[in-house]
Formats: C-alpha cells, sequence, structure tokens
C-alpha cells in the first residue's frame, strides 16, 4: 500500500497542552499508512524526545525560544524573524529548499498560528487540513473575517463543542458545514496513571492546609495573575491554604515578580515545568483551572483521570469536560468566581464529595483509540 505524504507543521514543541497532543497523536500512529515531515519554526521543547523515531523532524530555526529584549538576543531574534518572514511571503523557497521540492498529499496545520502557512502553500494539489484547540471568538486578532479564511482548508478540526458551534454559526453554507469535524483531543489515560505513582520531587506539601495546583503555559490565557490575587484576598480573610503552579512561558517572570508584590512567596510556589507532573495533581488537595478562555483544556482530563477535586472557569471546553457541573465545580469565569470557588473549597471540603464519587463510577467519554482512530480517519478520506 503507497504511504500518504503529510507535512505537519508547528511552531515548536514547547510545553504546551497542543504540542503533547500533536505528539501523543504522532506516538500512536501506524508507521506503514503515513509518510510524515514533521517541520517546525524552531527546534526546541519538551516534547522532541517523544516524536518517533520514523518521523522526520525539518526545523527553520534551533534553539530555545528568545523572550526577552537582551541585547545580545537582539540579533538572534530579528534574523528569526526576518528569515520566518522571508520564508513566508516566498513560500517557494521553503518548499524547494528545506523540503527539497518533495510533492505532499496532505498538509496539516496543528495549531490555529499556522494557517497562513498552509493556506499559502505552492502545492495547489495537496489537501490541506487545521486543527483548532483554541476558542478563536475569545483570541485577540480573529475577527469574522479572519475566522472566514479557516474555511479555505479541506478539514476544520475542532475539539470541543463550543469551537464546533463557532465554526457552524461561521459557515455559509453546507458545504463549510461539512468541513467541521470535532475530535476530542487524544491523552493517554495509562501514561497519567503510571506516571501518578513516581516519587515526588522538589516540593513537600503540607498535610495541615489545603493544597490548589494549576498546571499549564505560563501565560495570560491561563490566569494565574488572577488566581494569586484570590489566594492573597483569602490569606488576608484568614482562610489558610498553598497555591502551586507548575508551567514555564513567556509570562514566569511576571507572575514570579507578583507573587513577591503580593508577599505570598511563602505560600504560592511557581514549579517551573516538570516532564511529570502527575504526581502533585495526586498529591495536592483540588485542581484549579484559572483561565481566561480555552479551546478544550486537556488538563482538566488529566485531573478528571486522577479523581481530583476540581474547580474550573467557565470557558470553552469545560461543561463539556466536567458533564455541566456533575464532575467539578464551575465557578464565573472572573476574580469572583475564583474566589468563591476556592473559599467554597477551604471552608467545606464536604461539598466535594458528591463529585468525587460520579467520577469513580463514570464511563469516561475520552479515549486515545478513538481520537487517534478518529483523526485518521480524516487523513485517510480527505
Amino acid at each position: 500500500m503507497k504511504k500518504k505524504k503529510i507535512l505537519i507543521r508547528i511552531g515548536s514543541l514547547r510545553h504546551g497542552g497542543a504540542e503533547k497532543v500533536l505528539v501523543t497523536f504522532l506516538k500512536n500512529l501506524p508507521q506503514d499508512k503515513y509518510e510524515i515531515d514533521l517541520l517546525l519554526n524552531l527546534y526546541s521543547g519538551k516534547y522532541l524526545k517523544d516524536v518517533p523515531a520514523w518521523i522526520n523532524i525539518v526545523y527553520l530555526n534551533k534553539g530555545e525560544m528568545i523572550t526577552t529584549n537582551r541585547v545580545q538576543d537582539i540579533p538572534k531574534k530579528a534574523f528569526r524573524v526576518v528569515y520566518q518572514k522571508l520564508l513566508n511571503q516566498f513560500p517557494g523557497l521553503l518548499y524547494n529548499g528545506k523540503l527539497k521540492g518533495k510533492k505532499y498529499d496532505i498538509e496539516f496545520a496543528a495549531i490555529h498560528g499556522m494557517r497562513d502557512e498552509i493556506l499559502n502553500s505552492p502545492l495547489e494539489a495537496s489537501k490541506k487540513i487545521v486543527w483548532i484547540h483554541n476558542d478563536l471568538s475569545e483570541v485577540k486578532g480573529y475577527s469574522e473575517e479572519e475566522i472566514r479564511k479557516f474555511f479555505g482548508f479541506d478539514r476544520i478540526m475542532v475539539i470541543s463543542e463550543k469551537i464546533e458551534q463557532l465554526f457552524k454559526d461561521s459557515a455559509q453554507n453546507e458545504t463549510e458545514k461539512n468541513k467541521i469535524v470535532k475530535i476530542y483531543n487524544p491523552l493517554d489515560t495509562e501514561e497519567i496513571l503510571t506516571k501518578a505513582e513516581k516519587n515526588l520531587i522538589n516540593y513537600k506539601f503540607d498535610v495541615k492546609v489545603p493544597t490548589f495546583i494549576s498546571v499549564g503555559t505560563v501565560f495570560p490565557q491561563k490566569g494565574f495573575d488572577r488566581l494569586l490575587k484570590v489566594h492573597k484576598k483569602l490569606l488576608d480573610e484568614g482562610f489558610q491554604h498553598k497555591i502551586l503552579i507548575v508551567g514555564d512561558g513567556y509570562d514566569f517572570e511576571n507572575i514570579k515578580k507578583l507573587k513577591t508584590e503580593l508577599k505570598v512567596d511563602e505560600t504560592a510556589t511557581l514549579f517551573g515545568f516538570t516532564d511529570n507532573p502527575y504526581p502533585y495533581f495526586k498529591k495536592a488537595d483540588f485542581y484549579i483551572l484559572s483561565s481566561r478562555y480555552e479551546g478544550f483544556p486537556t488538563v482538566l482530563f488529566e485531573a478528571i483521570t486522577l479523581k481530583k477535586k476540581i474547580i474550573a472557569t467557565d470557558v470553552s471546553g469545560v461543561r463539556e469536560m466536567l458533564r455541566d457541573g456533575q464532575f467539578g465545580l464551575i465557578v464565573e469565569n472572573s476574580e469572583t468566581g475564583i474566589y468563591d470557588g476556592m473559599k467554597k473549597a477551604i471552608s467545606d471540603q464536604n461539598f466535594f464529595q458528591p463529585f468525587i464519587s460520579r467520577l469513580e463510577n463514570a464511563e469516561m467519554p475520552f479515549s486515545l483509540e478513538k481520537s487517534v482512530a478518529a483523526i485518521s480517519a480524516v487523513l485517510d478520506e480527505v
């Protein structure tokens, strides 16, 4: 059987949800069906080591992401920006150079940010697929006109009901509606459970006070600033507890500075990135999602898998994942909502027992096998 030639594009394989989901998907693909080139803007990230050996990695630049404007970093940063803009403006240089004139059956934007790179491909005969992981109605710069551009793809893969509805509302005919495919993210339940049993490092949980854990890339979308401000307010009111934030990102130093300004360095910990956050999930009393917006917060799948007491802001995907509040407490998407949820957790821990009971007896709608099969079907049928 002839293998389908596929080009997949993503910025890097740093520690984000979309990056993790992509690598999980690739690890579960059959090698005999596809020939895949994975094109990275930046050869960087914790998930590089997890990419299967049979997948060919191509990259535009190598090294870590530059998030500062230090004088010594400016030349390299400027070169990367100019180089990538040049290749975007003249894609033939990329396809005839780095990609060696290869003809692909499918070109796949693994995140919405790769939309224009794929749609501007000089390969007119290839089928085009995009994977949408965010509620674009909440993302700055995505007007109705910008969202309409995604219908240039042959398939629009979305990961939640809310994102699916956003695109259906934007579609102008049945042909466009038929391009939209909802598929839950592929996540490995067994891997989560196995890793959760490993020994903890570098953090001591205090059994005397409840600990709230939040895991994610540290940038404004995740609302860690709101979480810290609520943490401070509750402490001032006498509600003793601790906060553990696990993750890294370009906003890390700002959140670290805010933590010090709020004078909560003794009760709030920024742990940074770890390959295995699951032992921390397991030991913490509550999982809290403080996000301003999401697409389908896969971190909640991990919290559900580990049967955690969950508090989550009412963003895209949360009601779907928590079954309209059966599996966790859904709060208003605001500091007030986060405050109310955390206060309830500290003052009345029995309140969460019904959620845990439902989780213990529920059959999860998310399956690694089903998701991989559904995505593979899109690749096979397009």
